[in-house]
C-alpha cells in the first residue's frame, strides 16, 4: 500500500509542498480524516492550521455515495451530484432534508472542534486544502468553493490519493493541485492505507490545540 497511515501520508505531502513554506501558507483540513494529514503539513511549513466544516450528503441507504455536499457559513454552499441524485430517485424535499441534517452535524462539530477558537485569516494567503483522499470529489469541491470566497491569493488542493477522473475534474477549482497517487482503479480511499482507523472528534480537537490560531505571517 502507498501509505502506512495518515501521518506518513501527511509527511509525504509536506515534502511535495515544501515550496509553499515562504509563501505565507495556511493549511485547511477537512475533518476528520484530513486533520492528521494537515497537522503534518502545517508543522513542516510552520503554518497555522484550521478546518473546513464540510459534510457529504449521502444517498439513501448508501451513506458513502455522495449525492452532494454542504459547507457551513453565513450562506451555506451546497454542491449537487445530479447523476447520483437521479439514480437514487431523490426528490427536492428529500435532498433538502438531507442537507439540513448535515448542516446540523456541522454545527455540532463546530462547537466540539472549535469552541471559542478564532478562525485563521485566509484573505491574501496561499490556502492549502487537505484531506486523506478524494473519491467522488463532492466534499472537496464544496470546500474549495467556500474557501475561494474568502479571498486567498492562491488556492491549492493537496491529497495523498484520489480517483483519477475525479482529480482531473477538480483541477478547474484550484490554482494548483498536488496528488501523490491517482490510480485508474479506485474502490475506496481506505484501500490505499495500511492503517485507516477512524479519527475521533477528540483527536481532531487535540490536533487543533497543538497549533496557534495564527502563526506569524511571513513577509
Amino acid at each position: 500500500m502507498p501509505f502506512s497511515d495518515r501521518a506518513q501520508a501527511g509527511r509525504k505531502l509536506a515534502r511535495a509542498l515544501a515550496s509553499y513554506k515562504d509563501r505565507d501558507p495556511v493549511v485547511l483540513a477537512l475533518p476528520r480524516g484530513g486533520a492528521p494529514i494537515g497537522a503534518e503539513i502545517a508543522a513542516a511549513l510552520e503554518a497555522p492550521l484550521d478546518i473546513v466544516l464540510v459534510r457529504k450528503v449521502g444517498a439513501p441507504g448508501q451513506p458513502e455515495l455522495a449525492m452532494g455536499a454542504v459547507v457551513d457559513g453565513d450562506e451555506p454552499i451546497v454542491v449537487r451530484n445530479e447523476e447520483v441524485i437521479a439514480a437514487a430517485g431523490v426528490g427536492e424535499r428529500e435532498f433538502s432534508a438531507a442537507c439540513a441534517r448535515e448542516l446540523a452535524e456541522i454545527e455540532r462539530r463546530r462547537r466540539r472542534f472549535l469552541g471559542e477558537r478564532r478562525r485563521v485569516e485566509i484573505a491574501g494567503r496561499a490556502a492549502i486544502v487537505v484531506d486523506d483522499g478524494v473519491a467522488t470529489g463532492a466534499t472537496a469541491r464544496a470546500a474549495l468553493r467556500a474557501i475561494r470566497k474568502r479571498g486567498p491569493s492562491e488556492l491549492v488542493l493537496a491529497v495523498p490519493v484520489a480517483a483519477r477522473d475525479t482529480i482531473e475534474d477538480l483541477r478547474g477549482e484550484v490554482d494548483a493541485l498536488v496528488c501523490l497517487e491517482a490510480p485508474r482503479r479506485f474502490d475506496a480511499v481506505g484501500a490505499f492505507y495500511a492503517d485507516f482507523r477512524q479519527v475521533t472528534d477528540e483527536e481532531v480537537a487535540a490536533i487543533l490545540s497543538r497549533f496557534p490560531t495564527e502563526a506569524p505571517r511571513k513577509a
